[in-house]
């Protein structure tokens, strides 16, 4: 019985253009709720998904009801980052954007005893220092009141896809009502590629919070695959290519050691990708190119210096042209999305979404095991209950 009530159903929240499902349903979730509040990304949600009419709702997420959200065994939330990220303002989780997270909670307190027993956020790294830690504390203990023990940790994209996307995971587990064991933090563990010193110091310094910390998780893969592998075979002639005047205006913007990088690799008798993002350094914009193989991180295009640029350097060439949407399904592992919209609404699509690689894996290799042992705990306390009123 316990088994059909916690099947591997999802309610996502922030669903966005649905990367988290299409990374969920690669190890075996089902979505059968799904909340935005964007048209647009409504829009590229609906062509890709059957039955999208079934369970997608266009909503601001304070103005859902609980008694309306079905009964599932895992929400994810990937609330808005814009005011936790460095590349907003920072205010935080009571920002205009980042504050529904609040709205999140809500749902999950009015669900009372249907609530998920497991939930999963999403957000950039930057959460964990927003407003000196206090953010992110205050989430933990949000879910810690409803019940849920928390776990944290940081997983880089690069590890799966050609792109550095740095993302901090929250995995909290309604155990606190199934067991009378108490989790407490390790006095001392050492920082791994999952928990680096920051998070780790974070946890050390708050053991007031509820932890449940997986220190088992399997290494991450290590990617052999570079830009090139993302990268479409768009034809010389096309007009995506920039002309020669622009490129020279790129190349100018620059550093001396970067133009002679590329100066080097121009030489070679193959070509070489390498991506670049234009960015304000001392009042003078710059172009900085990276070298090591990966894109940076998709953006959502906001301004003029969000586009990434693609840089085809050899043959005694430089040619550079923009990322564009089927490249950067790519980079977010979404190689056979169905790209629709304008050019800017695949782009802010991409850009404000989840890596699916990253989640599958997560899925895998920690939700999976998580779901399983709360049923085990489920059936525990069934069990203890009905042995008690034999007894009785």
């Amino acid at each position: 019985m316990i088994k059909n009530i916690f099947k591997k159903n999802v309610v996502e929240f922030f669903a966005g253009i649905g990367l988290m499902r299409l990374g969920l349903e690669k190890a075996n979730w089902n979505v059968t709720f799904a909340n935005d509040i964007d048209p647009i990304k409504e829009k590229l949600y609906k062509n890709n998904f059957n039955n999208f009419e079934d369970h997608f709702c266009l909503e601001d997420i304070h103005l859902l009801k609980p008694e309306a959200i079905p009964t599932s065994a895992l929400a994810t939330a990937s609330f808005p980052c814009t005011d936790l990220s460095l590349a907003g303002r920072r205010a935080g989780l009571n920002g205009q954007h980042s504050s529904a997270f609040w709205g999140f909670i809500n749902i999950l307190k009015g669900m009372g005893k249907r609530k998920p027993p497991l939930v999963l956020l999403e957000n950039v790294a930057g959460f964990l220092t927003s407003n000196e830690g206090n953010d992110f504390k205050d989430a933990l203990t949000a879910l810690n009141k409803l019940g849920y023990s928390v776990d944290a940790f940081i997983i880089n994209a690069a590890n799966f896809v050609p792109q550095s996307r740095v993302r901090l995971f929250v995995v909290g587990k309604f155990v606190n009502q199934l067991t009378k064991d108490t989790f407490k933090v390790r006095e001392y563990f050492p920082e791994t590629d999952f928990r680096p010193t920051k998070l780790v110091k974070f946890i050390y310094n708050n053991p007031e919070i509820n932890w449940d910390i997986n220190h088992g998780l399997a290494p991450l893969p290590q990617l052999g695959n570079t830009i090139e592998s993302i990268v479409e075979n768009v034809d010389s002639n096309s007009d995506t290519w920039w002309n020669a005047q622009r490129v020279e205006y790129f190349l100018n913007q620059t550093s001396n050691a970067h133009l002679s990088k590329l100066l080097n690799l121009k030489r070679g008798n193959d070509y070489t990708y390498l991506t670049a993002f234009r960015r304000v350094r001392n009042g003078r914009s710059m172009a900085e190119i990276r070298f090591d193989g990966i894109a940076g991180c998709l953006r959502t295009p906001k301004g003029g210096s969000a586009r990434q640029i693609l840089l085809q350097v050899g043959k005694d060439e430089v040619n550079i042209r923009l990322l564009n949407p089927k490249e950067c399904a790519r980079l977010m592992g979404a190689d056979d999305f169905n790209i629709s919209g304008t050019l800017n609404e695949a782009l802010f699509g991409f850009g404000d979404a989840v890596c699916v690689p990253v989640i599958t894996w997560i899925a895998n290799n920690y939700l999976n095991q998580a779901l399983t042992q709360v049923i085990n705990l489920k059936e525990q306390s069934v069990k203890g209950i009905e042995k008690y009123a034999k007894l009785a």
